[in-house]
């Protein structure tokens, strides 16, 4: 029988200008070494399921970590500092491009890392996802899970958020798994197509799948969207992705 075991805390680390920002990390017990992933949370902020993810991961052999990227509102609870977010426009680019590039190298310092870093994220956090593989350093494999935004119209340009991700897709850097619900309406399958039609035309490595009655945020284990089909397919496709690319399996 194999010992299993894992170990989750709350770690401190130095995010966007320096600013010193919370971050949820687990990893399994024992001297590695693991790849690192790190998770970007979605707009409903830094909260329990999203911590599970990362213990997750921490069970399936990867050192893992949930930068809080609304550390700075200050509220007592994640809704409170998501509605903080939303009425002061959104997230800024730059502070969370900073804060993920910040648990990025948080992760090289772990004397147990190999030396490989995955991101994912889900809604917003795969937007952020996405934009993280095109302007950070230090990136093996990414996977966005239904990043609405991805494709913006000028029209939902904002100074917080001023160019698209999709915009800088002739510097992504690593491959790409893409995971979406037939009945999304942000990203729209019209919203997929145009995005893989970027991907090819820069001769980009990836993979899009698209699961049939499911739309938005449908890993959501604690949300009505939640859909099971989906989600256990799409975690199937997530660790065979990481692995294939971070690991020496």
């Amino acid at each position: 029988m194999t010992y299993e075991a894992q170990f989750a805390e709350t770690v401190n680390l130095r995010g966007h200008m320096g600013d010193q920002i919370d971050a949820y990390f687990a990893r399994p017990f024992g001297a590695g070494p693991y790849p690192g992933i790190v998770v970007i949370h979605h707009m409903p902020g830094w909260d329990g399921p999203h911590k599970e993810i990362v213990r997750k991961f921490a069970h399936h052999g990867y050192a893992a970590i949930l930068p809080n990227l609304h550390f700075r509102e200050g509220k007592a609870t994640p809704e409170e500092n998501s509605d903080s977010v939303r009425k002061a426009g959104g997230m800024p680019d730059d502070r969370t491009m900073g804060d993920v590039q910040g648990s990025i190298d948080y992760l090289r310092t772990l004397a147990y890392h190999n030396g490989k870093i995955g991101v994912i994220g889900y809604c917003s956090g795969g937007r952020q996802a996405y934009l993280a593989a095109c302007t950070l350093r230090g990136i093996d494999a990414v996977v966005s899970n239904y990043g609405g935004g991805v494709v913006a119209k000028p029209d939902e340009l904002t100074p917080r958020q001023p160019k698209a991700p999709i915009d800088f897709t002739k510097d992504l850097q690593c491959p790409l798994l893409g995971l979406f619900g037939v009945e999304d309406k942000r990203p729209s399958p019209e919203d997929a197509k145009k995005t893989e039609e970027e991907l090819k035309r820069f001769g980009k490595t990836y993979e899009f799948h698209t699961y049939e009655n499911a739309g938005h945020a449908f890993f959501a284990v604690d949300r009505p969207q939640y859909r099971v089909h989906a989600a256990i397919d799409g975690w199937k496709r997530v660790f065979a992705f990481f692995d294939k690319h971070l690991t020496n399996k």
